[in-house]
């Protein structure tokens, strides 16, 4: 028997757990709160994945008549579908790694219409290794199967959604409530029995819902209906993305038929309180609430009575993945992006640096919202302690930082403290393209364990950046992502179109600087999406101060994407086709050369972007800026000194040959020995390992008590080559 079960209904992720359960969990653990978390959606998959669930597939459809010709195929394939579908899911789980080579064989997997892509595979993956070819050839089969559930037993399944369409800003609740009054789903047969199973199992007297997106929703209210039904004296809560975004304005009763609190932003005070009020509540004493919708009188209220101010970060403790099947979690390999290949493929520990936005200024952005509007970062040593616990809880050394943007300064501490600890980590996250991240800064992030950043480059124009208040230029981002590229840590840009008041000229000349950004080879992935409006951004609550007129509603229930109308007139959305068609060729490394009009069935203008204007963006800044405030830190490891005397017309001179072993190459300089001791002893001194950093003036006063004109020697050939390769680095 538990407090509280934690359930993140279907769908999300198939590779890895949504993080928001494991956050509370690990809470609730310092209260001494019992909970029993589960992800109802990688359950429901891997039973309806089945051979179990294919008979079940199979045998509801067989009785139509009317299949399509790709239907009628997977149809007659089923037996090989049934025989084939469990080694093909414990190969994605990774326990069945030899049967990559009967996947590739391309005669053991049933093929129906997701294969006809395969003609473009070559080109999209090139020379991929065994394993990833024989991932993305099972994501091809389980993507047919889809199809046929969508076509023939349940037309709301996706795999990381279902019935979207119900959720994605129903201002109504009329639709989604006409639905769940209809007789329940061939999908929710699986997902209503694994939640029985649970509940039998564990006990709950409360049971919460963390509901990130539309497309948990749905199944989120049907498994509330099924409770209310099953077991009355079980109170529902539910909290996440979701509502935290689009229900801030609920006023519909009906709602409160399916569950009994509603909370909003941070969740770990509110669930507390909403524990409190129903396991341990004094008569006398009046129930407390934080940022809470419930029902009194028949009415919607929103309780934000408690006096209590929100836990810091630092007091949330670690998230906690136990329960959750960690084992069981699928690799998928989708399309040829390689930023989607992480967010999909492989298991992610997820942390997250800083509560909020340390910038907290785009005018597209909820920035009025607590989860970006409200900035606290954590300390590095709580991080490295929190990512420790977690390797030892799940056995997993990969980390996702789900930051809205993380911190340079915090990422530069980061990654110090995971190299004092002499960690083995790989991680990745979300930054701004700002200039703080130098050469250097890319260079210690890398050798911390960082593989990839990606962040908003958005409109790829100056005057739309500034009204977007992103706070960069196009060629701040060029040098940062030629920083990032030099140091190997891949980048993803997210691209914007159609932003209130953008022309089509400001489109095409955006997709021209996208194109040098590419063929510069300073960006490996990127991905369009069309601007779109929502309530808490600067643009939803000022509309008229960037030229959008919003197209209003009456709000019942979800308020969060606006219908507008821009005052240019102009249809952005047939944008759409050529702006990804071209960026999947770029990505690829290929037709550079080909007229941006090729990419579009509709006149264009030429651009106005010079054709080398990123070129001269990345012209070589002068290296000789004296930074005396700069901290400076050596990373010398595995040095050997030899010492020898030069000789020339009977004049000797001392010096001191310095051999630097590194993981790929070996650097050596040559410096007079005075000087070389003077140099070893402050290696020494200020290493990593003895967490001493010098600023440069701190280095140039000590320099000078023994010699003479430090810029001299700073910015000599021997020093220049330690700089180059990372043995020296000014932070």
């Amino acid at each position: 028997m538990k407090d509280i079960l934690l359930i993140t209904p279907p769908f999300t992720q198939l590779n890895t757990p949504y993080p928001a359960t494991a956050y509370i969990k690990g809470f609730l653990n310092t209260k001494s709160i019992s909970s029993y978390q589960i992800d109802l959606g990688i359950e429901v998959i891997l039973k309806l994945f089945s051979k179990e669930g294919f008979q079940r597939i199979f045998a509801k459809s067989q009785e139509q008549n009317n299949l399509s010709e790709n239907s009628q195929r997977i149809f007659a394939l089923r037996d090989e579908y049934i025989k084939t579908i469990d080694q093909v899911i414990l190969f994605l789980q990774g326990k069945n790694p030899t049967l990559a080579r009967q996947i590739c064989s391309m005669n053991f997997l049933p093929e129906a219409s997701r294969f006809n892509q395969l003609d473009d595979m070559e080109f999209a993956f090139g020379n991929m290794g065994l394993q990833d070819k024989a991932k993305h050839l099972a994501t091809l089969y389980l993507e047919d199967i889809s199809d046929y559930i969508v076509e023939n037993t349940d037309a709301d399944f996706g795999f990381s959604r279902y019935a979207e369409r119900l959720g994605k800003s129903a201002n109504s609740f009329d639709e989604l409530y006409s639905k769940l009054h209809q007789d329940i789903t061939f999908t929710d047969t699986f997902t209503l029995e694994i939640l029985q199973q649970n509940i039998e199992s564990v006990k709950p007297k409360i049971i919460c819902f963390s509901v990130p997106f539309p497309g948990n929703l749905y199944s989120a209210f049907r498994s509330a209906k099924f409770i209310k039904e099953n077991y009355p004296h079980i109170k529902i809560a539910m909290g996440g993305g979701f509502p935290n975004t689009e229900l801030r304005d609920l006023k519909d009763e009906r709602v409160f038929e399916f569950f009994d609190f509603i909370t909003l932003d941070d969740g770990e005070l509110p669930v507390e309180l909403i524990f409190k009020n129903i396991c341990h509540h004094e008569s006398d004493e009046k129930p407390q609430y934080k940022r809470t919708f419930l029902l009194e009188d028949q009415k919607v209220v929103y309780k934000n009575n408690a006096e209590r101010q929100d836990y810091r970060q630092s007091e949330i403790g670690t998230p906690d993945y136990t329960d959750l099947k960690l084992d069981q979690y699928i690799s998928v390999i989708e399309i040829a992006n390689p930023m989607h290949s992480l967010w999909s493929d492989g298991r992610w520990n997820k942390l997250t640096m800083a509560h909020g936005c340390y910038w907290g200024k785009c005018t597209f952005c909820d920035i009025s919202l607590d989860y970006i509007g409200i900035y606290e970062p954590i300390s590095a040593k709580i991080l490295v302690d929190r990512m420790e616990e977690l390797i030892i809880q799940t056995g997993e050394t990969g980390f996702h930082f789900v930051d809205e943007a993380a911190p340079p300064a915090l990422m530069r501490e980061f990654a110090l403290e995971i190299l004092r600890r002499n960690l083995v980590v790989t991680w990745w996250t979300n930054i701004r393209f700002e200039k703080s991240f130098t050469q250097d800064l890319c260079f210690l992030l890398k050798i911390s364990g960082c593989i990839a950043v990606s962040g908003g480059l958005e409109v790829a124009s100056d005057r739309l950046l500034k009204l977007i208040d992103k706070g960069v230029s196009v060629d701040q981002v060029a040098k940062v992502t030629r920083n990032f590229t030099e140091a190997g840590i891949m980048v993803h840009a997210y691209l914007m179109y159609g932003y209130p008041t953008q022309t089509l000229q400001e489109t095409v000349d955006s997709l021209e600087m996208v194109r040098q950004l590419f063929e510069m080879g300073i960006l490996q992935s990127g991905f369009w999406h069309q601007f779109a409006m929502t309530a808490h951004s600067p643009v939803g609550k000022n509309p008229e101060e960037f030229g959008v007129i919003p197209i209003q509603q009456e709000i019942k229930f979800a308020h969060n994407d606006i219908d507008f109308k821009d005052k240019t007139g102009i249809d952005h959305s047939k944008f759409s086709f050529g702006l990804k068609k071209s960026l999947f060729n770029y990505m690829h490394g290929i037709n550079f050369e080909i007229p941006l009009q090729e990419w579009f069935d509709f006149k264009i203008p030429k651009t106005t972007v010079h054709p080398d204007y990123i070129h001269d963006c990345l012209l070589e800044e002068t290296p000789f800026v004296f930074k005396p405030d700069s901290k400076i830190l050596f990373l010398a490891k595995n040095m050997v000194v030899e010492n020898y005397t030069k000789t020339k017309k009977q004049k000797s001179w001392f010096y001191s040959r310095l051999t630097f072993h590194l993981k790929t190459n070996i650097v050596t300089i040559d410096i007079e020995q005075e000087k070389a001791s003077w140099l070893i002893k402050i290696m020494e001194k200020n290493s990593l390992k003895n967490g001493h950093k010098l600023t440069l003036n701190q280095i140039k006063t000590q320099f000078e008590e023994e010699f003479e004109n430090f810029e001299l020697f700073w910015f000599s050939k021997p020093i220049q080559q330690l700089k180059e390769n990372g043995i020296i680095l000014s932070l």
